[in-house]
């Protein structure tokens, strides 16, 4: 009889999460942080000497997310903040790379965008018109992404992304900075979005 996988990872916090069945109570803000600001984007194909990390890009998302639905509700927000909060444990894949693994990653995906949800007061399942709302945004921190850090010309932004409108994106910069301090300020920001839910 062949032996089982291991499907559990051992966190910082000490909490074991199985990845093929996560539940809420091993879920850890602190983790999640941890991982996303050492989980870098683009497959880490920017320029500085850090990585943008999916914390840093989590953080501008739910930025742009206020700006353009400045009547969010802060769970609206807070949703925003953890889109992404899966890859603490999955890491980033580019588009392709998920194509290419198939409906296995949306699966897992899923699962633990479930579990990260219920933990933290959030609906297992984001609704879709909120889905929508913050896939906006996330298009938009990936045209500045792609013309300020990974290399692409406005035009080939425009053609992957779509160019936002100036307004939206009027005073806000990408300025790489060491996981640490994204780590803190994910962190803070999710303390922040709590309390305001409270």
């Amino acid at each position: 009889m062949a032996k089982q996988a291991r499907a559990w990872q051992r966190m910082l916090s000490g909490r074991r999460l199985d990845l093929l069945d996560p539940t809420p109570v091993d879920i850890e803000i602190e983790d999640i942080a941890h991982g996303l600001a050492f989980v870098a984007r683009w497959n880490g194909q920017t320029y500085g000497d850090y990585a943008y990390s999916v914390a840093e890009h989590s953080l501008l998302v739910e930025a742009l997310f206020h700006r353009i639905t400045p009547d969010a509700t802060p769970a609206d927000r807070l949703t925003a903040l953890l889109h992404d909060a899966p890859e603490y444990v999955i890491g980033d894949m580019i588009s392709p790379v998920k194509a290419a693994v198939g409906p296995g990653y949306g699966a897992l995906d899923d699962r633990l965008t479930a579990a990260i949800h219920i933990r933290f007061g959030l609906p297992a399942v984001t609704a879709p018109q909120l889905k929508r709302r913050i896939k906006k945004a996330d298009k938009i921190s990936a045209w500045m992404e792609a013309t300020q850090i990974a290399g692409f010309s406005i035009g080939e932004a425009d053609k992957f992304f779509g160019r936002p409108d100036r307004e939206v994106i009027e005073g806000l910069r990408i300025d790489l900075r060491p996981p640490v301090e994204v780590r803190n300020d994910f962190t803070n920001r999710h303390a922040e979005l709590l309390e305001l839910m409270s």
